[in-house]
């Protein structure tokens, strides 16, 4: 394998690290070029000699940069592409698949490219929240930036980095089209957050108002969904390691945390199950 990865940021630098534990080949972009990586103006010779390529470039505006810059050099290439369920909208908390329209949620732009990707033929892996290493509940928590919400009923579906990975690399050899990732258990935010803050033996962050949140945090409330995931298991043989929040939650805290809580499930009060 010889990847190309268009934007290299947090998810596609750990697709990375796997493709070159494996023994492939891997460069990366980045708007400046920094760290190793090649410019993402100036790769066009690597993209020549790609067998693989991922990208994880948002929208800018309303156009995908790298359709825009290098669409019409793409063909041959096996192409992974990291979507949003943001593309689903708002389901009122029902279950969605892939069979779901897309487009009717507040992300025009990113269902926008996820459309032209698909139409080229690309494996679209369509991603809920994302944490990780560096990047979870328990960070937020732990740097007092956390917040609960009184927002009854509300549920969103999220998955671990690593599950990401393992899914982009089964998708490699997949064919085309939406593939959703998320655990088995979607749950509101207030959920993951007071099992975080029971890990770390912190007391729960106080409950705020929609108002007291930004514009982007509001527009992320303002969509209830569950995403299912049968066909990604069906046809990419996958699967989470991580199943559920506290699971991914535990595991994080024991690679950073000296003195771990227990992981007993029975460590969790009645309204953390």
């Amino acid at each position: 394998m010889r990847l190309l990865i268009f934007g290299l940021g947090y998810t596609a630098a750990r697709v990375a690290d796997a493709v070159r534990a494996g023994g492939g080949e891997v460069v990366g972009t980045t708007r400046d070029g920094r760290g190793g990586t090649v410019r993402f103006d100036a790769a066009g010779a690597v993209l020549a000699a790609a067998t693989h390529l991922l990208s994880s470039v948002p929208p800018d505006g309303e156009a995908d940069p790298v359709l825009a810059r290098y669409g019409a050099a793409l063909a041959g290439k096996r192409i992974a592409y990291l979507s949003s369920t943001g593309v689903y909208g708002d389901t009122g908390g029902a279950w969605v698949d892939e069979s779901a329209p897309t487009g009717t949620g507040r992300r025009s732009a990113r269902a926008a490219a996820d459309a032209a990707w698909l139409g080229l033929g690309a494996r679209v892996l369509r991603l809920p929240g994302i944490y990780g290493p560096g990047r979870s509940a328990l960070d937020r928590v732990a740097e007092g930036r956390a917040h609960r919400t009184g927002l009854a009923g509300q549920v969103f579906s999220r998955v671990h980095v690593d599950d990401i990975v393992a899914g982009v690399l089964a998708a490699f050899d997949a064919p085309g089209g939406a593939y959703n990732l998320a655990d088995d258990h979607p749950c509101s935010q207030n959920e993951v957050v007071d099992y975080a803050a029971h890990l770390l033996r912190l007391p729960p962050p106080p409950l705020v108002t929609l108002d007291q949140l930004s514009p982007m945090a509001r527009g992320f409330y303002a969509e209830n969904r569950r995403v299912a995931t049968g066909k990604a298991r069906r046809v990419l043989g996958w699967a989470p390691r991580y199943p559920d929040y506290r699971a991914g939650l535990r595991a994080l805290n024991a690679i950073t945390s000296p003195t771990p809580v227990s992981t007993a499930p029975d460590t969790a009060s009645a309204d953390q199950r």
